[in-house]
């Protein structure tokens, strides 16, 4: 795809690599066929393709419009156009160098810039955020149905986690959300961890991943969150911390590219580098352990959401599905795996209509095989699914905690 940026556009920090992953597309359109919103709306610019000729027109010079701004917002960046490219675009980095260009020439309704500046001084903060959930919690009643599905009322203590004795160290990334709408999931990881003989624990300065700020179109204030966080990991990296293990798969996406985001920052380009390489998932790690010390025989038939951030992300698509079968979990099949469940961060609160459509068709697909239960491996999608109130759905491995608990 030929470019011709403006004067004005090629000044951009971003602007050469915009112009190269434009041109690396040659527009064939088999990204419009697995994009969600493209699925459901049916319009062109509400598909990969489409949104890159509207980005390509904003760095060209071309009028700007609330239309344009309103179709990037609609996409998820799932990054399922990704995996399905056969040209290996890099489509969400393009989105990226649009939003916030589009950002900057569009002024945005008082509405929707006091929701997003909401979102993003209550979301990374963990004490506002659990102060803000405790509140929610005792209004509950008098609140819209809106407000109501974003609340879980089925609150899981943390159980206590195990000392830190083994050999083996790793950092745990905690995060900003997780701790509050379900405190047992990296409690349960922990237990699991001790287990094969790895002690995990957090770097208490350590905070919101970043992720929340940056793709609300805040680059600077996510970039500044990821400093710090490497900052407060660095101490336990050069005493030998073997790897910083993350159980949302959404911070872990972001986390993974520290590396990229900070490679024009002298001060933190080699540390982000390397934070980025020390980072896993939690099903990286397990999957490299010796699983089947912790096979029990399990015999609950399971629906596993995989996160679009551990699929297309994180290019981790089988990999919790394989653990849950060796550890002897029936799976069941889910239609339309590749999908969206519509939670995409905030997204399912800047865009609430086709989030909940797009959670309505993911239920039904996870439903479908009839399983006793439901697990993700990411908090929003977990939090998003479980607002319908249908079948509960957890994180992984709890499930897996769960049944070594009974067992013992």
């Amino acid at each position: 795809m030929q470019t011709n940026f403006s004067e004005e556009a090629k000044k951009l920090e971003r602007a050469d690599e915009a112009a190269s992953i434009l041109r690396s597309c040659v527009h064939c359109g088999f990204c419009n066929a697995t994009c969600p919103t493209y699925q459901l709306l049916g319009n062109e610019l509400d598909g990969p393709r489409g949104r890159i000729y509207l980005i390509k027109q904003v760095l060209e010079g071309e009028p700007v419009t609330g239309e344009t701004q309103l179709h990037l917002d609609r996409c998820l960046s799932c990054r399922n156009c990704e995996t399905t490219c056969p040209s290996g675009v890099q489509y969400h980095k393009l989105l990226d160098i649009g939003r916030a260009e589009v950002e900057r020439r569009v002024a945005r309704p008082t509405t929707e810039r006091l929701l997003r500046a909401a979102l993003r001084h209550v979301v990374p903060r963990a004490r506002v955020f659990a102060t803000a959930l405790k509140a929610g919690r005792a209004m509950y009643p008098l609140l819209p149905a809106s407000v109501k599905q974003k609340i879980p009322t089925r609150h899981v203590a943390a159980k206590p986690r195990p000392p830190t004795q083994h050999q083996r160290r790793m950092l745990m990334l905690e995060g900003c959300v997780q701790p509050s709408l379900s405190p047992n999931t990296n409690a349960a990881a922990a237990r699991v961890l001790d287990r094969l003989g790895i002690s995990v624990f957090p770097a208490k300065e350590a905070g919101c991943c970043g992720a929340t700020d940056y793709h609300l179109g805040a680059h600077a204030a996510g970039l500044e969150r990821a400093k710090r966080n490497i900052d407060a990991w660095w101490p336990a990296i050069e005493a030998g911390a073997e790897a910083i293990v993350i159980s949302a798969s959404g911070c872990g996406a972001f986390v993974k590219e520290y590396g990229e985001l900070l490679q024009r920052d002298p001060a933190y380009v080699h540390k982000a580098a390397r934070v980025s390489a020390l980072a896993r998932d939690l099903a990286e790690i397990l999957a490299a352990e010796p699983l089947n010390e912790l096979r029990d025989g399990a015999t609950q038939r399971v629906a596993f959401h995989c996160p679009c951030t551990l699929q297309h992300a994180q290019k981790l698509g089988g990999a919790v599905e394989r653990i849950l079968q060796q550890l002897g979990f029936d799976l069941t099949a889910v239609p339309d795996a590749h999908l969206c469940c519509g939670s995409a961060g905030t997204y399912s609160i800047t865009q609430p209509v086709l989030a909940a459509k797009l959670r309505e068709n993911k239920l039904n697909a996870l439903e479908s095989g009839k399983p006793d239960t439901i697990v993700t491996a990411n908090i929003g999608c977990q939090t998003h699914l479980n607002g319908a109130s249908r079948t509960p759905v957890r994180h992984w491995i709890e499930l897996v905690e769960e049944s070594l608990s009974e067992r013992a």
